[in-house]
């Protein structure tokens, strides 16, 4: 044990010299969470829609009516009134409106004997998001066009009540387990395999061989070595982010102590898995190198950004075996739903059961020889 912690010692002394190397591990986790919530999880507002009225009939003058109240009330769409369709569909083509809302010359007749009315929106397609958003904002505000003078008291309808068991959860908040799990990723990719490979390439490694210690004092000197550097690092992103992002309760002690476990479990599951892909390398670019490839195969299937159901079939079956699946899902359930050791055990037997497949194939491939 003294061999291990010595190499554990030499490790942390090296990285408490790089200031900056610290600054810009946390840094980096800090700005993809608040980038990229804040851009994914808000509310489409200010799509421009062209208003062709080819009616002005009562019933045409109640529908630009109803759309100037969503316009001014949730602001999601704002109205430019074209006489000409055909100029306002060329707008939209060259992206100056993102759809067009025409009325059409019959449409009051209709109404008024009842002979299937219609409207039409002619969207830009090419982007879902702004599509959807359209899309749903004019077909509620059908909804409330159709919608009797006088509301029925009792209605014979079946309608659905939605109860939410949790608070609201803005994207930001849904978006910090992936975080806190990259950042400490991160610190494993910076302070284990890349070292490792550079100690390697300078040929520091030759020091360890002419001492006693074995392979596993080795590895695990490595491993708890760039555990430690990844505990402080998601502990920081954990706590910092929990406050950016608006977690409830963020400083709660028993969820801190919750999240510690989770921490450590998933920083040596990760530098575990780390040493046994950078194992039998020699050249310090190959770590460089992987890294994206790495960070995308593990990340995005982990469910940190999109939930897994969507996901193909081949893509759920990497996200069984991939150990930011179970980070993610453990750290969603202490951030999100505060709940208790019993919903993410689970998880940490997943995540200890594959550091110790990890370490113990890293210790047997591991050659004690230049």
């Amino acid at each position: 044990m003294s061999r291990m912690w010595a190499i554990v010692e030499r490790e942390l002394r090296r990285f408490r010299r790089s200031p900056i190397l610290i600054v810009v591990s946390m840094i980096f986790p800090l700005a993809q969470l608040v980038i990229l919530g804040y851009a994914f999880g808000g509310n489409v507002k200010h799509l421009k829609v062209a208003v062709v009225d080819q009616d002005h009939g009562l019933p045409a003058v109640k529908i630009r009516e109803l759309a100037q109240a969503a316009s001014s009330g949730a602001r999601t769409i704002d109205l430019i009134d074209y006489a000409d369709e055909g100029q306002a569909v060329t707008d939209l083509r060259n992206g100056r409106v993102n759809g067009v809302l025409t009325i059409p010359p019959e449409f009051s007749r209709r109404v008024l004997v009842k002979n299937e009315p219609r409207v039409a929106l002619i969207e830009d397609n090419t982007d879902n998001v702004v599509a959807n958003a359209l899309a749903g904002t004019l077909n509620g505000l059908l909804v409330s066009y159709n919608e009797p003078p006088t509301p029925v008291r009792v209605t014979g309808k079946a309608t659905l009540d939605v109860v939410e068991v949790y608070p609201y959860v803005p994207y930001i908040q849904y978006l910090l387990p992936g975080i806190v799990v990259m950042s400490i990723f991160m610190m494993v990719m910076i302070g284990g395999g890349i070292i490792f490979i550079d100690d390697k390439a300078r040929g520091l490694h030759e020091g360890y061989l002419v001492t006693p210690i074995s392979k596993f004092e080795l590895i695990a000197g490595f491993n708890v070595s760039g555990t430690i550097k990844a505990v402080v690092a998601g502990l920081t992103i954990a706590v910092i982010g929990s406050l950016i992002a608006g977690v409830p309760n963020p400083l709660d002690p028993l969820r801190f102590v919750r999240l510690f476990v989770v921490i450590v479990v998933t920083a040596f599951a990760l530098i575990s898995m780390m040493f046994l892909i950078m194992v039998r390398v020699t050249d310090p670019l190959m770590p460089r190198a992987i890294f994206g490839l790495l960070n995308t195969v593990l990340y995005f299937p982990s469910g940190a950004v999109y939930p897994q159901q969507g996901f193909p079939a081949w893509m759920q079956v990497i996200a069984k075996v991939d150990p930011f699946t179970y980070a993610v899902h453990a750290f969603k359930s202490l951030l999100l739903k505060n709940t208790g050791m019993d919903a993410i055990a689970g998880d940490l037997l997943y995540l200890i059961a594959f550091s110790a497949v990890a370490m113990t194939a890293a210790t047997s491939l591991f050659k004690r020889t230049l």
